[in-house]
């Protein structure tokens, strides 16, 4: 993990999502039903523990677009390769969601208790079981939204790199914090096309993932430049390249 560098100062949302973009448009079609389906498989098991596996294969299947590849939907099954490092990385952000849950419903409870004590409870202390259940919600968010920031490049480095979940989410907070302006601001388009989904009756939420994805590998591409150390795959034949470089440099 020591001899893998990242560069700072590189992220430009906006740019990311619009060469995501280029990257995906040929076929958009057969990466939106990979992504729907990682994400369907993602849900069937509580806790997220196959998200991991999932996250791991659908940027295998953008790693095979990036590096001029045959992009295929069996790639999304990949992911199971990596499902440690995966589960591993995502239980960084699963665990302190579980237990600041759980904390943060203890005063939800405490009202509820008073309640059944009491035919007429005391109003103030109602408001103050509630304030403090909002005070541990804004609290939640922010914890559970810096540790998924500090996760943006882990799911690829498990990929591209091999690490274990740990070295992986460390070497992405590392580089996270070194670029956290521009993780910020793409995490905060990604709300935006999020909100927009919403409005679009929901479905547009999941025409919007393939973009979200291939915008974060893009980011993630400018952040970890290629490197001939790495061994995502088996090198392919020369022709696999034919007009690969041209996208890397625009890169």
């Amino acid at each position: 993990m020591s001899n893998i560098e990242f560069r700072t100062g590189v992220i430009r949302p906006v740019e990311c999502l619009r060469k995501g973009w280029d990257l995906i448009k040929d076929q958009y079609w057969l990466f939106f039903a990979i992504t729907l389906v990682g994400m369907l498989i993602a849900g069937i098991v509580p806790l997220g523990i196959l998200l991991g596996a999932m996250f791991c294969g659908i940027y295998y299947c953008l790693f095979q677009k990036m590096n001029g590849q045959r992009m295929t939907f069996e790639g999304l099954f990949k992911g199971f390769d990596y499902f440690v490092p995966g589960l591993i990385a995502t239980l960084v952000l699963i665990i302190p969601a579980v237990i600041l849950g759980v904390l943060a419903y203890i005063p939800l409870i405490m009202m509820q208790l008073s309640m059944m004590k009491s035919k007429n409870p005391n109003p103030d202390e109602m408001f103050a079981y509630l304030g403090f259940f909002a005070v541990e919600m804004v609290v939640l968010c922010l914890v559970l939204g810096t540790i998924h920031a500090f996760l943006f490049f882990a799911y690829p480095l498990i990929v591209e790199y091999k690490l274990s979940g740990m070295e992986a989410f460390k070497l992405s907070a590392k580089a996270v914090w070194k670029n956290l302006g521009g993780v910020v601001g793409f995490i905060a388009l990604e709300v935006v096309l999020v909100i927009i989904g919403y409005l679009l009756c929901i479905v547009g939420v999941y025409l919007t993932l393939p973009l979200m994805f291939a915008g974060a590998l893009v980011a993630y591409r400018k952040v970890f430049p290629p490197s001939g150390a790495n061994n995502f795959n088996a090198p392919p034949p020369p022709s696999a390249f034919h007009g690969a470089g041209s996208y890397n440099q625009k890169i």
